[in-house]
């Protein structure tokens, strides 16, 4: 399979990716892999395609060909080809077998077994091409009690020990994070995994089989709160926006909104009292270190409220970065984008599609000096590459695809 890329100074050009996951952890790997210079197939359903291109509003208007695609699916397909096979027919598990016999790379995220009875199962295409590196995305991993259950990320952030933590604990129901974070977590793993699994391949010639859960991922993702319960043994609660091991490190009120200050040591809490505390007040023994101030957590945080009144949102933050303490705003998701600092990173990025209409998305968030992200192709339509990636990788005829899609094998 020659590269199409046109783009051969990025990290992954030449690399040859096949994915028929769906919906955000698979297709969010698989963005990576696209914008570090990969060629990726995305191989969808004829009948709709990715879940995601409906879960809307809002949608993108495609009023030449009367499609709508929701912002949910352009979030994570850009720089990816989209081909139309309905694997669940012979012929079309054949060309998806023939297209992965050339790859690099395979993800899904069927149901556990889901693909085997289609012959696309990682052991029938190790048989034809035992390089490749199949990642499977799953809920809950390839064995074990709960293999079999469907996963999404709402039922894993509560099942996997997040929604424990999150929130108020005054406030009754717990509360999920505001973006699908378990799927995150899960796609960018499962990247990780994928680039060390092909410098592996690139060594020995070697392929495997990549298990990867939005179970193990939360779990990994507890971070510091699972290491205090492991260490520690006391079960970590919700705390709202205070931190459980570094204070003050929370949202505090002022005259006119609200702003957050994480002094993160002693100095910066010292630099803080300074300005805006009475002399002498970071000496206090009750607060002069971390440890003690975690104690005299409530006694520390209702003086702070006191001296933050007299001033505005502005004034405080930029005393605050004059004398070294972090703090910020806590910005609506307009004012992130209209952030100047936000701006000079370009992290928004517009990208035609074939038919010229153009679709915003974000940037990939690392600046690589010497192979920098590529961005090539907006998320597409459905189908739109179909006949030009099986003419292209398979050879196959005008005639031949027109057949097949008479039979229903291709949208």
């Amino acid at each position: 399979m020659e590269s199409s890329s046109n783009h051969p100074n990025t990290a992954l050009a030449g690399v040859k990716v096949l994915d028929l996951s769906r919906v955000l952890a698979g297709p969010w790997a698989t963005q990576i892999l696209a914008d570090l210079g990969a060629e990726v197939f995305k191989i969808e359903n004829p009948k709709g395609g990715d879940d995601t291109r409906v879960w809307g509003p809002p949608f993108v208007d495609d009023e030449v060909n009367n499609r709508r695609d929701a912002a949910y699916y352009t979030c994570a397909n850009r720089n990816k080809e989209s081909v139309c096979i309905d694997l669940s027919k012979p012929d079309g598990a054949e060309l998806i077998k023939r297209l992965a016999a050339e790859a690099d790379i395979l993800v899904e995220n069927f149901k556990v077994g889901g693909l085997k009875k289609y012959g696309l199962d990682y052991d029938s295409i190790k048989e034809v091409n035992p390089r490749i590196v199949y990642c499977s995305v799953t809920g809950f991993s390839q064995s074990g009690p709960y293999a079999h259950r469907p996963g999404y990320d709402f039922l894993l952030q509560g099942m996997g020990g997040l929604m424990s933590i999150t929130g108020n604990s005054d406030e009754g129901e717990p509360l999920k994070a505001g973006v699908a974070v378990c799927d995150l977590f899960t796609g960018m793993y499962a990247a990780v995994a994928i680039l060390a699994a092909l410098n592996h391949q690139r060594v020995t010639g070697e392929g495997q089989h990549l298990d990867c859960s939005l179970m193990a991922s939360q779990v990994a993702m507890l971070a510091n709160q699972g290491a205090s319960f492991l260490i520690g043994g006391q079960v970590p609660k919700q705390m709202g926006n205070k931190h459980p091991s570094v204070v003050p490190y929370q949202v505090f009120p002022v005259a006119d909104g609200h702003v957050i200050i994480t002094c993160g040591n002693d100095r910066q809490f010292a630099a803080m009292c300074k300005e805006i505390a009475p002399p002498g007040f970071a000496e206090d023994p009750r607060f002069a270190t971390n440890e003690m101030r975690i104690l005299n957590r409530d006694a520390l945080e209702s003086e702070i409220i006191n001296f933050l009144s007299c001033f505005t949102r502005s004034e405080i933050l930029m005393l605050l970065e004059n004398c070294g303490v972090p703090a910020g705003p806590i910005n609506s998701i307009s004012d992130v984008f209209d952030d100047p600092q936000v701006q000079e990173m370009g992290m928004r990025i517009d990208l035609d599609r074939k038919d010229g209409q153009k679709i915003p998305t974000v940037a990939f968030p690392v600046q690589m000096s010497a192979t920098p992200a590529a961005y090539l192709k907006a998320p597409p339509t459905l189908g739109a590459d179909t006949a030009e990636v099986l003419e292209r990788r398979l050879n196959l005829s005008k005639r031949e695809i027109s057949e097949l899609r008479s039979a229903g094998v291709l949208g």
